[in-house]
């Protein structure tokens, strides 16, 4: 990068683009200017629609920015802080602290963007399986090292509080770090996860990083890729095993496809950006593992309107391993978590990675299911008593088996008032035998 200042003036403002009129030797894209009276609020490049001008963002949405103001150059592009000083702190897309807490020690920074490594390179490794003491995702999504896990569903159906119950599950083991990257989620929610993490010990080997529903949508899109370059240096330098949960992708998304309507970009299919693709593979490929270390992630995909045929909710659950999918009409009945047991997938169970006898066990389970489905409007109009003895005895397995995954979840004992369960997976097994007996 360059380190010689080039100087320019804001030339027009619109929304968080602004032109800048460029004197001397053009910046590169991605190239952080500063104003030259306030060297903390900075634009970035993104493209040059003529030879003199840039094109940039006003990622704070700083009202200093003006007509007339004049930038240098700063030679450099966002970095984020390395090193074991970000353990335990919270930190915006920037980098800088959060929490209220002193100034991040680091050896040095590293740029946002980098070039993934090798995908899912695990040097001949065997599947590892993590347990999350969870009954419903430990028996039909399993928690596998290095991959990619979704919990999919519409807004107040509890995936917050299961993404919050998996890192407190999952976190407690000594041997791994876990992040947590919140993109466009309430305030609220991260002081909740904040304290919650803290209360129980494990904050001083996490690292959180906040992209808010009130920040400008330009540290909601880049909040990804920073935690993305935090969570590559602890793979690669400190060799370490990762746990990064993202709340929630599909607010990823949304931040870069207004960020592409602030650039008049043409939208494509559902008024999404037409980059939608590559905008998430951007980020997907970087949550990859190689030999040094593994990065597995948990994510979080709102669902517009409870549509799962929406474009963006398509191409997200296209890169993921298992989909954990929420119910609406589950969580209505008063069940928790309310996950719907048909649509719920994972091309990782299979007997290679489980073993034979959970795969042959949650294949009865789910044909257990589907058939349970058709009964219900099959009672609904003649009645169970109408049923034959094998129908009715599926039928009430299937009941069972929706009662049986209920949980109490640790996150939410000072609401509910009960205190939080955890199940081995060799006690989930054995659970769902009793009942197929």
């Amino acid at each position: 990068m360059k380190t010689a200042p080039i100087t320019g003036q804001v030339k027009s403002i619109r929304g968080l683009i602004c032109d800048v009129n460029l004197v001397g030797e053009r910046p590169g894209i991605r190239e952080l200017l500063v104003l030259t009276d306030h060297p903390d609020i900075f634009l970035e490049v993104v493209t040059y629609p003529n030879q003199f001008t840039a094109r940039c963002i006003n990622y704070t949405g700083s009202s200093l920015v003006c007509r007339g103001a004049t930038v240098k150059a700063t030679g450099t592009t966002i970095t984020m802080p390395e090193g074991k000083g970000v353990l335990g702190r919270m930190m915006n897309a920037l980098g800088q602290p959060i929490d209220g807490g002193p100034p991040i020690e680091a050896k040095s920074r590293r740029s946002i963007y980098q070039l993934p490594d090798s995908i899912n390179d695990f040097g001949g490794k065997a599947p590892e399986l993590l347990e999350t003491g969870i009954k419903v995702i430990d028996f039909f999504t399993p928690f596998v090292k290095g991959r990619k896990i979704g919990i999919i569903g519409g807004a107040g159906v509890g995936k917050t509080v299961l993404t919050m119950e998996l890192i407190h599950n999952v976190a407690r083991d000594e041997s791994k770090l876990a992040m947590f990257a919140g993109i466009g989620e309430r305030v609220r929610e991260g002081n909740e996860l904040y304290n919650t993490l803290k209360e129980s010990g494990i904050l001083e080997k996490t690292v959180l990083l906040m992209g808010q529903m009130q920040e400008t949508s330009a540290m909601r899109a880049t909040v990804g890729l920073s935690a993305a370059t935090i969570a590559e240096y602890f793979r690669d330098v400190e060799k370490r095993d990762l746990l990064v949960f993202v709340d929630n992708i599909y607010r990823y998304v949304q931040a870069a496809n207004e960020l592409a309507t602030s650039l008049g970009t043409m939208p494509s299919e559902g008024g999404y950006q037409a980059t939608l693709f590559s905008d998430l593979r951007r980020l997907q490929d970087r949550l990859s593992s190689n030999k040094n270390g593994s990065i597995t992630s948990v994510q979080a995909v709102y669902i517009p309107a409870d549509d799962l045929s929406d474009p963006a909710v398509q191409e997200i659950s296209q890169v993921l391993d298992s989909t954990v999918v929420l119910s609406r009409a589950t969580a209505e009945s008063g069940i928790r978590p309310a996950v719907d047991l048909i649509r719920t997938s994972s091309s990782l169970l299979s007997p290679e990675i489980v073993g034979d006898h959970h795969y042959v066990l949650a294949t009865e389970v789910q044909a257990i299911m589907q058939r349970y489905d058709s009964l219900k409007n099959v009672i609904a109009i003649i009645g169970k008593n109408e049923l034959s003895p094998e129908e009715r005895r599926n039928f009430d397995n299937a009941q069972k088996i929706i009662k049986y995954f209920t949980q109490s979840f640790f996150v939410t004992e000072d609401i509910s008032g009960k205190p939080g369960e955890y199940f081995t997976r060799e006690q989930t097994l054995r659970g769902i035998e009793e009942i197929l007996i």
